[in-house]
């Protein structure tokens, strides 16, 4: 079998057959990688309890939803609609967070305090935000999470970074004080104050593996000096990911064994005893997708070669929003071999920018940090050659700007652990796209 590279189950002729059978472009997931990246978060290290929960908003098709819970995770959704999505796949929705930038008034408050009432957990990620829920979270004795913006943060991208001052996500330290003063001041009306339990930071997608211990314990020093009725600790997501072969993926082993010391020395220094989460999307689902399109077209200019496939940043908009590089693998028209993969260069001497099909100069698979088209050494491929593209089961058909110059939503389709090909979503239709314009 001709693999794509060495850690996923995916080969040239599964590639093929995917692209016969469903058309281009086409997302593919392989089941069997996603499975072991749950297994491997269920089972990270911890002191006294681990809830690992998958960020929904990486990928949120309901077929991922049920494979990953089936696994073990839960869910952390970021909006109000993720959670209903959610629960129609058929999630309980004890099982998941909500940490999200909405403030919901009207029916959509109605629609918050009925889920809560009915198992769901939420995060303030505002005194905005917890001044709505606060008084109807103590009446009903429904505990409310607090997401703290630490002032220190890390990404892939500044984009990515959501810590640092220039961000704004959760309650600054400097106006946990607020908090504290609003949540005991609900005890004039109901004998009782808001005690936050659940205590969250998240610093950025694909953070510096230190800044992600710097966070654990800057997290329990605010916790041992401001929040005294924490019990659940959760580090956020942000695990990072290894798109390329010449990028290293964060040890998740040794972030939970770092987690585990730090929680464990906080329990000998205070008596308290805290459960651990953790919130990864990039980790559990990245690297299983592939963006399979055809080669359509070949041009060229004084400076560049160019590879036209039938898919590009309505498929994949990362590069064109973050510099994100991924890798790129060229495989035979007939699936009979990988002509080209980053994964295992043998010495080809052809260089091309990948672009794709949009009316676009930033449709281009291989950009650089400042929006720069920078050429790929490859095999020189042929019209009618597949053309694939790594890394993209995080983030990528769940923000795609698909209906752009009015391209269809592209279909998804599961590799199997038996081996077999699944839609998990069909192609979106013209009409699907034009039925709600009046």
């Amino acid at each position: 079998m001709s693999r794509l590279n060495n850690f996923s189950n995916v080969t040239a002729s599964v590639v093929a057959q995917a692209a016969d059978s469903f058309g281009t472009p086409v997302y593919l997931y392989d089941e069997g990688l996603i499975i072991e990246k749950c297994r491997k978060c269920v089972e990270m290290p911890h002191a006294y309890g681990l809830t690992a929960r998958y960020a929904m908003k990486a990928n949120s098709n309901r077929s991922l939803l049920k494979l990953i819970t089936g696994a073990g995770l839960h869910l952390d959704a970021s909006s109000l609609n993720e959670v209903i999505r959610a629960a129609i796949a058929g999630i309980p929705y004890e099982r998941i967070m909500l940490t999200t930038q909405e403030s919901y008034t009207g029916e959509q408050r109605k629609t918050l305090e009925d889920l809560l009432l009915r198992g769901l957990k939420y995060n303030a990620c505002s005194l905005h935000q917890l001044r709505l829920i606060g008084d109807f979270a103590t009446k009903n004795d429904i505990s409310i999470g607090i997401r703290i913006h630490p002032g220190i943060g890390s990404g892939e991208s500044a984009t990515r970074n959501t810590g640092d001052d220039y961000s704004c996500f959760g309650i600054h330290l400097s106006d946990l004080n607020e908090a504290h003063l609003y949540a005991d001041s609900l005890r004039e009306t109901h004998k009782k104050g808001l005690e936050f339990k659940h205590i969250h930071v998240h610093i950025g997608s694909g953070a510096d593996t230190e800044i992600w211990k710097q966070n654990i314990d800057l997290q329990l020093k605010i916790i041992e000096e401001s929040l005294p009725n924490a019990e659940t600790v959760s580090f956020g997501g942000g695990i990072k990911e290894a798109r390329m072969p010449d990028e290293k993926a964060a040890d998740i082993t040794m972030l939970g064994n770092y987690a585990k010391q730090q929680t464990e020395g906080f329990y000998n220094k205070t008596g308290r005893k805290l459960k651990m989460e953790i919130e990864p999307g990039t980790y559990i689902t990245a690297n299983s997708g592939f963006a399979v399109m055809r080669l359509i077209d070949k041009k060229k200019t004084s400076r560049s070669n160019f590879i036209i496939a039938d898919g590009g940043m309505e498929i994949n908009s990362r590069p064109l929003l973050y510099g994100s590089k991924h890798p790129v693998y060229i495989v035979s028209s007939d699936g009979k071999t990988v002509v080209s993969s980053e994964f295992d260069p043998s010495g080809h001497n052809f260089t091309a920018v990948v672009a794709g099909k949009c009316c676009e100069s930033g449709d281009c698979q291989t950009l650089d940090m400042d929006g720069h088209a920078v050429p790929r050494t490859m095999a020189e491929p042929q019209i009618g050659d597949i053309v694939v593209i790594g890394g993209v089961g995080a983030y990528c058909s769940s923000m795609a700007p698909y209906n752009y110059n009015s391209h269809q939503q592209a279909p998804e389709v599961l590799l199997t652990r038996e081996n077999e090909l699944k839609l998990i979503r069909k192609r979106q239709t013209l009409e699907q796209m034009l039925e709600n314009e009046i």
